[in-house]
């Protein structure tokens, strides 16, 4: 047996895991949700913001990123991007696509690196707007006129014609067999005053056999308006048919589209009879002063990232999207409406309140949880 001693040097070589070196390379993400809408507005954004704080799909996010007509989400694994991507397609009516980038490949273990990208893509309907409807979809939904109005984007895209207050859903996989634009959107609302009204009676309408739903929380009604720019300079009242019969009396203002005029571009439209087509088309009562109605407002809602979002960019949407709420109680149930404890409820005002404007109950709001340590450290 032979023994010898000699000096051992050792070389500490480190190494890292795959997870700390994309960390270190600043490369975190496996999987992106990229989600896109081509709509005039943000309010089906902002209602999507307020699902996924109500749900909290955005927990597993490692980053929001907020694009020009859209939001991206990214994961560090496939399966919470997919998640994300089936939030969505049971929230709102889209489609999406899939695809993957190679990375790396080692070809000792048969290993493959991949990121995964999904690109969704929401129906580019928004609350409010005008849509025209293909002639094999109207047939399918009950016989609804081409020219309808959208009160309502959830999961399907609900559908309401004013001159017959028949109503309809249009889900995803629908509306992406028979797609459809809009032909008029909310910034070209117009102003009119009411001049006269009158409930049209049950007897007096029309119905044929195999017609759709309708509606029973709107009252149809002919009504008599004028141009709120025009009002005592030109005693010409425009006649039109009207779902806002509960809502509306003589002197209310009601916002409208004025489709005489407009210049709209759409090959369905161009193969309706103009004798179909109505002059005016009424959305919804208008409750004056909006300033107002937002300090009346004693309630507020989250944000994904407080004014660092792509939304702020588009203030005067979102307080519309606030006006909604107030205005539709179906729609605000699936979002969580916090207290304001900033605003004081008001004793004496000199401002006119209307006592019809829609209005948020003290029920319907939660109190906001704010964790202060100065207040928990005085209870230690």
């Amino acid at each position: 047996m032979l023994e010898q001693v000699f000096v051992v040097e050792y070389t500490v070589s480190h190494q890292m895991c795959d997870d700390c070196h994309r960390t270190e390379a600043k490369d975190y993400w496996r999987a992106s949700v990229q989600v896109r809408q081509k709509a005039e507005n943000k309010k089906t954004f902002y209602y999507l913001e307020q699902l996924i704080l109500k749900h909290k799909v955005h927990e597993n996010a490692l980053g929001i990123k907020p694009v020009h007509g859209g939001l991206d989400f990214f994961y560090s694994t496939e399966s919470n991007a997919r998640k994300m991507v089936d939030f969505l397609s049971a929230s709102l009516p889209c489609k999406y696509q899939h695809s993957k980038k190679l990375l790396s490949h080692d070809i000792h273990s048969n290993i493959y690196n991949y990121k995964f990208t999904y690109s969704v893509e929401i129906v580019p309907i928004s609350k409010d707007s005008v849509v025209c409807l293909p002639k094999k979809l109207t047939q399918q939904l009950g016989g609804i006129s081409p020219i309808c109005l959208v009160y309502r984007v959830t999961n399907s895209v609900h559908l309401i014609d004013p001159a017959t207050a028949q109503i309809a859903e249009v889900n995803s996989t629908i509306y992406w067999r028979y797609p459809f634009g809009s032909i008029c959107n909310p910034k070209q609302l117009v102003e009119y005053v009411v001049m006269d009204i009158e409930p049209i009676m049950d007897k007096e309408r029309k119905f044929f056999p195999g017609q759709g739903t309708i509606s029973n929380r709107h009252v149809l009604s002919d009504i008599w308006v004028v141009k709120a720019s025009e009002l005592g300079m030109n005693d010409n009242t425009i006649h039109t048919r009207t779902h806002l019969g509960h809502v509306l009396k003589p002197g209310d203002s009601v916002m409208g589209y004025n489709l005489e005029d407009s210049n709209v571009n759409d090959a369905n439209f161009e193969k309706i009879d103009r004798s179909n087509i109505p002059d005016v088309l009424l959305v919804k009562k208008h409750y004056g002063d909006r300033s107002f109605r937002r300090r009346q407002r004693m309630w507020k809602l989250k944000r994904l990232a407080e004014g660092d979002t792509a939304f702020d960019s588009e203030a005067n949407d979102f307080h519309e999207f606030l006006d909604d709420l107030e205005e539709d109680p179906a729609l605000r149930q699936n979002i969580n409406i916090y207290k304001d404890k900033t605003k004081q409820i008001p004793v004496d005002t000199n401002d006119k309140y209307d006592e019809t404007m829609p209005q948020v109950t003290l029920e319907e709001m939660l109190d906001d949880l704010v964790i202060d340590d100065v207040e928990m450290e005085d209870t230690l």
